[in-house]
């Protein structure tokens, strides 16, 4: 079909179009928006993207017990707000500049109290693994280790990777008295907390019983290493893409779906 003649706006016919489209190569163009007659701007249709079964199902099991999806009220109560809270507490007393300052004065065992006691708040460690910490950080050398290593891991400016081993090697030569310091918790705990936009919080056996049912192929080993944790980082990428219309905010909201798929709490 042929454009409506514009009001005041001479028409050339079908017989002048085609003597200028064949005499100049160009057709011809309104005044005013100089947009070519037949490359008018269209609507693009939408892609409708395919998700996976398992995924599918994930999906409704959360929005069974959540049906507001990641802005329902009691989600926000039982899962999300109290792991934001943890986080908006770490910025106000742990921030880049002053926990940076803190470093330079050598208060090595006020960050490390200041940062086990922000994950006190929360259930995210397991009571073993908060007394091993808290062992490992009672001695002047143990927090010195700590604080110095997290820092790093936390606001250094290298690749996340590298400093996800460094932080590995950090918690392993921590002093240890019965329990073992180096566990998936407390190697993702702190990060999550400090940047939940950036850091994964990984519980083993709940991640990998999520991970089944999402029919995602989880790369799990037990010794922290960056191979699984790259894994679980894919996987929450893949989650956030899947569920993009329920407007996942960060990894809070991930981990707290996961949690949902592999938690006893929810069956």
């Amino acid at each position: 079909m042929f454009q409506k003649r514009p009001t005041g706006m001479a028409f050339a016919g079908l017989s002048g179009m085609k003597t200028i489209e064949k005499r100049t190569g160009r057709m011809p163009v309104r005044k005013g928006n100089k947009i070519p007659i037949n490359k008018q701007k269209r609507t693009p249709r939408r892609v409708k993207r395919t998700v996976a079964a398992p995924a599918l199902r994930c999906r409704r099991k959360f929005l069974r017990f959540f049906p507001g999806g990641f802005s329902d009220g009691t989600y926000l109560e039982w899962e999300r707000n109290y792991k934001w809270k943890a986080h908006l507490i770490w910025k106000a007393i742990l921030n880049e500049e002053r926990y940076t300052a803190l470093l330079h004065k050598g208060r090595y065992q006020e960050i490390a109290r200041m940062a086990a006691g922000i994950e006190g708040k929360t259930n995210f460690l397991f009571s073993f693994e908060k007394m091993a910490l808290r062992d490992a950080i009672r001695s002047d050398e143990g927090a010195k280790i700590f604080a110095v290593g997290l820092h790093q891991y936390i606001y250094g400016k290298e690749p996340l990777e590298e400093r996800f081993a460094s932080f590995t090697e950090v918690l392993a030569s921590l002093p240890r008295k019965q329990t073992r310091v180096l566990t998936w918790p407390l190697q993702t705990v702190f990060g999550f907390i400090a940047d939940p936009r950036e850091h994964f919080f990984l519980k083993p056996r709940v991640t990998q019983l999520a991970a089944k049912q999402y029919g995602y192929e989880f790369m799990y080993r037990s010794r922290p290493n960056w191979e699984t944790y790259k894994s679980a980082l894919d996987l929450s990428r893949i989650i956030k893409r899947d569920l993009s219309d329920l407007r996942p905010k960060d990894q809070i909201d991930i981990q707290s779906f996961l949690w949902v798929m592999g938690s006893d709490e929810y069956i």
